[in-house]
């Protein structure tokens, strides 16, 4: 179910209050840099593949509402999952948040004070916090009588919100316009904090899974690319650039680091994102085993009404169209079967291997427009299976009707590059605890907007974030 709102009464509402609230910037456009961390449960832990399954499930139902949340980074080891969020300062003075984000969201929302039914508690062993507007010096609680507010308002007259989702979760509350905080390092290394107003939402009620404790955080931080999202409230008044990118670690501990700006790495491969959609769908035209394309058509994964390809780092696992699920297997199951044996867990295609997995699957390539290829190792669609410490490994993807998803599983070990300047997304294999180059992007077209050239323009300032990404999984049906 999608939210009550058009997007282009979104854009002219969040640039209303912004304008209106709060006078010019003064922070120059940058690049963002955040380092991440983990709390991982194994996947032979009792939440087992179905529960983590199940956690997707609802967060699809959630996705393919039109409404989604930002999941963004964590580390996707084989044998480690979970969600994901970061901790985020809001209000003068600044409070710290624990916000749970995605790159298929827009709103940013917090948990308010006054909200009755909201979680006290946490399965995620953090502290809840309750943003208070009259606490903060600098909050402005978008009225009904302003011009650029739709027509929905509280009983206070406060500019409201509603969200409903398909898995019937809800949230309501009202817009406030207050600050972001964001540490910039200076060039003689020094660190200055530095604020930008953002327009988001304070929750006073939530229902569904949102209102389940051992699900809950103070809010959700979406990196979506609609004109609530922060990404375009902070882009559109020059505070970062309009392009973020992240590297998963995928093995111990996990961490890494994601980035509002564009990281710089030789062997990039870019593909076009599919225009005028609500996730980050991309056009993928086949698939390959062992170098050999499987019988499926294309057609499959074309993007239409309720079908279509899209990354989306808030999943866990990976699914496929359930067109091309079963070749896909077959495929697999034709290279591997003189050195594993097919087994089935848990509704999964396992393989039961006494030596190396490295030496025994294939590689997998997944071809996107533009001969752009995703080259996936083994432990990109493997992961240990629950039945056994060791020697049983199944297939990560998951049959869909409609839909491809390429969750944690996929993007793990990659620098992957959301780049919507040029309405594009790129990657290549990266050791994600290594340092990254970063950079505004450069324009790659003379047909460039004379907002681009103006990104481009701006004097450019390193900000770090002291934003930490944690993942957890808890034993029960999760929504990311």
């Amino acid at each position: 179910m999608r939210a009550e709102r058009s997007s282009w009464m979104e854009f002219l509402f969040t640039a209303a209050l912004i304008l209106a609230a709060f006078s010019p910037l003064a922070v120059s456009c940058a690049t963002t840099v955040l380092r991440l961390e983990r709390t991982p449960v194994p996947l032979n832990s009792s939440a087992g593949v179905e529960k983590i399954s199940a956690q997707d499930r609802a967060r699809h139902a959630r996705l393919f509402s039109g409404v989604a949340n930002f999941s963004v980074y964590g580390s996707a080891d084989s044998e480690l999952y979970g969600i994901y969020y970061t901790k985020v300062k809001l209000g003068s003075p600044p409070q710290e948040f624990s916000l749970q984000i995605d790159t298929g969201s827009d709103l940013l929302w917090v948990s308010a004070k006054t909200c009755g039914n909201c979680p006290r508690s946490s399965s995620f062993r953090i502290e809840l916090r309750f943003y208070d507007a009259a606490a903060s010096s600098t909050a402005k609680v978008v009225p009904c009588s302003n011009k650029a507010c739709p027509t929905r308002c509280t009983e206070n007259g406060e500019c409201s919100y509603k969200i409903n989702y398909e898995d019937h979760s809800e949230t309501d509350g009202y817009y406030v316009v207050d600050r972001i905080y964001l540490d910039s390092i200076q060039p003689d290394s020094t660190i200055a904090t530095s604020s930008a107003p953002i327009v988001f939402g304070a929750s006073t009620y939530q229902s569904g899974e949102l209102g389940d404790s051992a699900l809950a955080v103070d809010g959700m931080f979406g990196l979506g690319h609609g004109p609530l999202s922060p990404i375009s409230q902070l882009s559109s008044e020059g505070v970062i650039p309009r392009v973020f990118s992240h590297c998963l670690k995928g093995e111990g501990l996990g961490g890494g680091t994601f980035v509002l700006g564009e990281i710089s790495e030789p062997g990039m491969v870019y593909t076009p994102l599919v225009p005028a959609q609500p996730h980050y769908n991309l056009d993928l035209q086949s698939i390959a085993v062992n170098g050999e394309l499987l019988p499926v058509d294309s057609s499959v994964f074309t993007t239409s009404t309720g079908r279509g390809t899209f990354i989306d780092s808030g999943t866990t696992l990976a699914y496929l169209v359930e067109e091309a699920y079963e070749p896909f297997i077959s495929a697999v199951t034709a290279v591997v079967s003189p050195s594993a044996t097919p087994i089935l867990s848990e509704g999964q295609q396992c393989y039961s291997v006494t030596s190396s997995v490295s030496q025994v699957f294939p590689a997998v390539s997944f071809n996107f427009a533009n001969s752009a290829s995703l080259l996936l190792k083994p432990a990109d669609y493997l992961h240990q299976s629950v039945m056994d410490v060791g020697g049983i490994w199944c297939v990560g993807f998951l049959k869909k009707p409609g839909v491809t998803i390429l969750g944690d599983l996929v993007l793990k070990d990659k620098i992957v590059v959301y780049d919507l300047v040029h309405q594009q997304i790129g990657w290549t294999y990266y050791d994600c605890l290594k340092a990254v180059n970063v950079s505004v992007p450069k324009q790659r077209s003379s047909s460039a907007s004379s907002s681009d050239m103006l990104l481009t323009s701006l004097p450019l300032a390193i900000i770090i974030l002291s934003l930490q990404i944690f993942s957890v999984i808890v034993d029960q049906v999760n929504v990311n």
